[in-house]
């Protein structure tokens, strides 16, 4: 009888109230137990504090106090590799968070971080209880302060499957990815009544908080989906392409024979005049094992492309310079965004490879308002601390403070590797002739024939593709064709680094 009535209730629980659900899947979403179903192996879950209730009393709460309290929580497996998961759950007070929710996600994350587990959150909550008053907002605090400790511990995702409003949204902001579902989910600190009564703006969610603000604009989405189902496939995607925790290392997919692999293509996609564009995707492409790369922040700061990928079977990040965009400059996101992403592989023990074909940093009034040398140092600070092997490739251009900042052999890289084509310097050739010679081209009865002369000879001397081999600053100049074998040798030769930071409590990130 007892053991009926446990499985009866249990039963009832996991159930969920039909009118919730049946709301739920009217609005375009999944229920919380269904979204832990795709996203985990199946029979691997885990659930924890399944009974658990509030235990307020005000505002009605005493005749409602429904089990599990808004949140699902638990453990289980993903390609059988141990992953600890909250998902709130919108049929129950609408997914707010109170004390009892908040404390189940807490409980995981203290897990997470005891086992060495990734840690994935799926956000869709209406924010605070209000009804608990100050006791919402203390059980956000703890959440919080355990993402601060856990990050760069163990791996941490967010993904927003629907509301997620006021404080809330922090805890994607701290995550080092968050995915979110175009149309259903909606992430800012003040709605749009809010903005309205303060501003006199009318906007709607979507404008205010949707998935491609974010993507596309504010950046702190990092990989925006039109449906649940690819999104939390796409999350299973990650998390074979990144270790447990800072300790261990990433899932080795077994060589590939890459030290042997030519690609002649690579010659084909960049063109050799160094101002025409081509997309750098195509080159992480003709180097990741089979084509296939994880891009993050696609559609933010699109001048500068990072991802993972596997070279050989081994887990890297490539960053690299996009010429499709603002001809590859590096601006203020730019920076931010390559900064971030360094920053993550550099704590949990990710290579590095840095495909550099960048002109320089973006000039003008709005850039250095806005903050570009504080930003643009942000990455140089990012690789400077970062102590896992790092390779740097030139593919053409490489100049001026751009260079040193894109893992640059003075910044500490441990192998850098040039195409025949590479031009490194203070500048383009043009620039530097109107610098070094404008009296000598304001006098001149041509000015054209003489600038096209002095171009000529200061690529010659400055910009030829072994001056900076010949001065160390280059370890090798490559056949294009070579560039894949050439990383899987200088990954194999750097792999077994080891390097330790000083003696410190941290850095000062200029952010």
């Amino acid at each position: 009888m007892v053991r009926a009535r446990r499985d009866e209730l249990r039963a009832h629980i996991v159930e969920g109230r039909f009118e919730g659900v049946r709301r739920q899947h009217s609005l375009g979403k999944l229920t919380a137990r269904e979204r832990i179903e795709l996203l985990l192996d199946a029979d691997s879950f885990t659930e924890i504090e399944l009974y658990r209730r509030h235990q307020a009393s005000g505002l009605g709460l005493a005749e409602n106090r429904p089990y599990t309290d808004g949140v699902i929580a638990g453990s289980g497996t993903i390609d059988g590799r141990r992953v600890f998961v909250y998902a709130q759950d919108f049929t129950v007070f609408g997914g707010s968070l109170g004390e009892a929710h908040a404390a189940k996600i807490q409980k995981v994350m203290d897990l997470a971080i005891s086992t060495g587990s990734p840690v994935i959150g799926l956000n869709d909550s209406g924010g605070a209880r209000i009804q608990e008053g100050v006791l919402s907002l203390n059980g956000y605090g703890g959440i919080f302060r355990r993402q601060v400790e856990a990050s760069g511990v163990v791996p941490q995702i967010s993904v927003v499957l629907g509301p997620c409003a006021g404080g809330a949204a922090y805890s994607p902001a701290l995550a080092d990815f968050t995915f979110m579902v175009r149309d259903t989910a909606r992430m800012y600190l003040t709605g749009p009544d809010v903005v309205e009564a303060v501003s006199g703006h009318r906007v709607s969610h979507e404008e205010l908080g949707g998935a491609d603000v974010h993507g596309t604009y504010s950046g702190v989405a990092t990989v925006v989906h039109d449906d649940e189902e690819s999104c939390l496939e796409d999350v299973r995607y990650l998390i074979s392409l990144l270790p447990g925790n800072y300790l261990d290392p990433a899932p080795d997919a077994g060589a590939r024979g890459a030290h042997r692999d030519r690609r002649p293509r690579l010659a084909e996609i960049v063109p050799v005049e160094p101002n025409r564009p081509y997309d750098m995707r195509e080159v992480f492409a003709e180097l990741a094992d089979d084509g296939e790369f994880f891009e993050l922040h696609e559609g933010w700061a699109r001048n500068v492309l990072c991802a993972l990928a596997r070279v050989d079977g081994a887990v890297v990040g490539l960053v690299g310079n996009q010429p499709m965009v603002f001809a590859g400059v590096l601006d203020g996101p730019a920076s931010q965004k390559a900064a971030r992403f360094v920053r993550f592989c550099d704590a949990f023990g990710i290579p590095l490879v840095t495909l550099v074909d960048v002109p320089g940093f973006l000039p003008g009034v709005e850039q250095e308002r806005s903050g570009i040398i504080r930003q643009g140092a942000q990455l140089l600070h990012a690789y400077c601390e970062a102590t896992v092997p790092r390779i740097q490739v030139i593919l053409r251009k490489a100049y001026g403070g751009a260079y040193i900042v894109m893992d640059s052999r003075s910044i500490g890289c441990d192998l850098s590797l040039a195409w025949p084509t590479n031009q490194i310097a203070v500048m383009g050739a043009e620039g530097a002739v109107n610098v070094l010679f404008r009296r000598d081209l304001a006098a001149a009865k041509d000015p054209d024939a003489l600038r096209g002369k002095l171009v000529a000879e200061y690529t010659e001397e400055f910009m030829n593709a072994q001056y900076a081999a010949e001065r160390g600053l280059v370890d090798d100049i490559i056949d294009p064709a070579d560039t894949r074998a050439a990383l899987a040798r200088g990954l194999a030769m750097v792999r077994d680094k080891r390097k330790a930071a000083p003696s410190r409590k941290h850095g000062n990130l200029p952010i």
